[in-house]
């Protein structure tokens, strides 16, 4: 009785033993876990490169009177479309109307002294003709011609004078634009010396907008041309992305580079001009240049396939018996939200995890989906 319960006792745990064996096994080929893998390879892609920018109109014209005096009439509003040589303003008239009325009477009476001394030298241009007076008399009647033309000549100057500054209490547009702010109103005292313009004018049927690139990426782009008007004629159209982080409706296009380098920040400013048909833009806003750059012939890998560490990144190398290798590489700032460019750390030919990185673990082994050749 005692053999047959030994008997029982050990077969039962002979099975226990083989059933935890299987468990066991089916728990380690559980544990492997399945990813998605790929090969690394070269090829062509379009990134978009960032710039913070500034819009400017076309011709932002700060309009400052060129004479002094009571302003005496707003003719415009803010935000007002005038035409160039539409009247702004209106300065006091009557000083220079007074002295314009002045330098008149003056010119008149210079003239009158001219035409006495006309006279006077032909008189006695006759006289001297005749022998009756000396030569020092005719020379004197001369000299006084003379000294008559040139008060006229001067009488002239102070109306032409007299007469722009009157012209000048009339204060035109410059040009074709938009009005800006008005700082001053009616009965204000202003002159050409005053420390704010009388206001802005602003043509924004075209924006200019400034962004700045890298001395490097300004050399990349000259050598891409014989010339830095032919790389700038050849760069691809620009977005503008506004304030509120849509994107401007229209493209834009470089239209110069600055010729010297900025010391301070290593920087070259370019300018791009946008058309501006719903005067959506504004002068004084800012916003971004977005940029798009080929790369060719560059290592791609998609951003899944990475762990960022800091200002590095991780990717996993998976070797032929299917252990996941931890890389690190260094990838280009610029992305399309899918896909970095590696710049180093591989070569091209390595198998990686080409999804789900985060969730491997150096050394462990994984069971590979290939998503391509």
């Amino acid at each position: 009785m005692r053999i047959k319960t030994t008997f029982i006792v050990t077969l039962s745990l002979a099975a226990l033993v083989l059933l935890s064996s299987c468990d066991g096994k089916q728990q380690r080929k559980a544990s492997t876990p399945a990813f998605k893998t790929g090969k690394v390879e070269k090829k062509n892609i379009t990134l978009s490169r960032k710039y913070s920018a500034t819009i400017r109109g076309r011709q932002d014209i700060d309009v400052y009177p060129q004479v002094g005096g009571t302003l005496q009439k707003l003719c415009v509003t803010e935000g007002q479309k005038v035409t160039k040589g539409q009247t702004l303003f209106i300065i006091d008239q009557v000083p220079f109307q007074a002295a314009l009325n002045t330098a008149e009477a003056a010119q008149k009476a210079a003239n009158a002294g001219l035409a006495t001394a006309q006279l006077t030298y032909d008189s006695k241009k006759k006289l001297f003709d005749q022998q009756v007076i000396s030569d020092v008399e005719l020379q004197t009647a001369h000299n006084t011609l003379l000294n008559a033309k040139a008060q006229v000549a001067q009488a002239d100057a102070q109306v032409l004078n007299a007469r722009n500054n009157l012209s000048y209490t009339v204060v035109k547009s410059p040009a074709n634009g938009v009005v800006g702010t008005l700082p001053y109103r009616q009965g204000a005292l202003v002159g050409s010396s005053m420390p704010q313009p009388l206001t802005t004018v602003s043509d924004n049927n075209e924006m200019y907008v400034y962004f700045s690139i890298t001395e490097a990426q300004f050399l990349q782009m000259v050598r891409s041309g014989e010339s830095v008007e032919q790389a700038i004629a050849a760069m691809p159209e620009l977005t503008l992305q506004l304030v509120d982080g849509s994107e401007y409706e229209v493209k834009g296009k470089v239209e110069t580079a600055s010729g010297v380098v900025d010391r301070n920040t290593g920087s070259v400013q370019l300018r791009a001009v946008f058309a501006n048909p719903r005067h959506i833009l504004h002068s004084g806003s800012t916003g971004n240049i977005i940029m798009p750059v080929e790369f060719k012939d560059v290592l791609v890998i998609p951003t899944a396939a990475t762990v960022q560490l800091q200002d590095k990144y991780r990717v996993y190398l998976v070797d032929k018996d299917g252990i996941a290798h931890g890389q690190i590489i260094s990838v280009l700032p610029q992305t399309n939200g899918k896909e970095y460019i590696v710049t180093d750390g591989l070569n091209g030919s390595e198998e990686i995890v080409w999804e789900g990185a985060g969730m491997v673990k150096d050394g462990q082994k994984v069971k590979g989906e290939k998503v391509k050749e």
